[in-house]
């Protein structure tokens, strides 16, 4: 898909790089605006993936843990960035380098009644998103879900380090090439139109892993 013009300009000195301290600390210096703790931001976004039930998740991409906070702890990170990983570690949630939880007790077979990817597909190549979830799939049980959620425009336009564009269609692709039938597709908060101009508008395609054959 062709990416759409650019709608906002991260600045200059913004970081190019997910992997990198200095990633995190604009992860961390955005999520803890006073404006946005004094107004919980978060509460609509919170109340969205609780309402998923999507009871132990496998958070592939936790950056610091938000949605782990928004889940009550109720599952396990995964983030390249080792800085993320032992930011999320401060903040009380169980995280990990990739490498890290290859080797940890949690990277069990179905171990996971879910799989959480949000804001990761666009800062990766498709063939890269479908490794990604192609790899850690076998850690969910069969009938499990999957959960992916990527910016709309304004908000992709927003961060230096997105490097393509999904939407609806792409993340069908993905979900249909790594063998997950769709459950269910939806913009939140608002309508799909929100997106032009609203920054922290979501397309969230919720599928589901296939049961085992009897």
């Amino acid at each position: 898909m062709t990416d759409p013009a650019r709608a906002t300009s991260p600045g200059p000195e913004a970081p190019t790089d997910t992997a990198s301290a200095g990633y995190t600390e604009r992860l961390a210096r955005l999520a803890g605006a006073s404006w946005k703790q004094r107004l919980d931001v978060q509460r609509p976004y919170r109340w969205n993936v609780r309402r998923l039930n999507l009871g132990r998740v496998l958070d592939l991409g936790c950056g610091l843990g938000r949605n782990l906070a928004h889940l009550d702890g109720n599952g396990v990170g995964i983030d390249h960035n080792p800085t993320s990983v032992a930011t999320a570690r401060e903040h009380g949630h169980v995280a990990f380098t990739p490498e890290e939880f290859r080797n940890s007790p949690h990277a069990r077979p179905g171990a996971f009644d879910s799989l959480l990817m949000a804001h990761v597909v666009e800062h990766v190549p498709h063939e890269t998103a479908v490794a990604l979830l192609r790899e850690h799939l076998p850690f969910v049980r069969p009938g499990g879900k999957v959960v992916l959620i990527c910016p709309q425009e304004r908000g992709w336009a927003s961060d230096a380090t997105h490097v393509r564009f999904v939407d609806f269609t792409g993340l069908a692709e993905l979900c249909g090439e790594a063998g997950l039938p769709v459950e269910r597709a939806y913009s939140f908060p608002f309508p799909r139109r929100a997106g032009q101009v609203f920054a922290y508008n979501e397309f969230v395609v919720v599928a589901r892993l296939p049961d085992r054959p009897r």
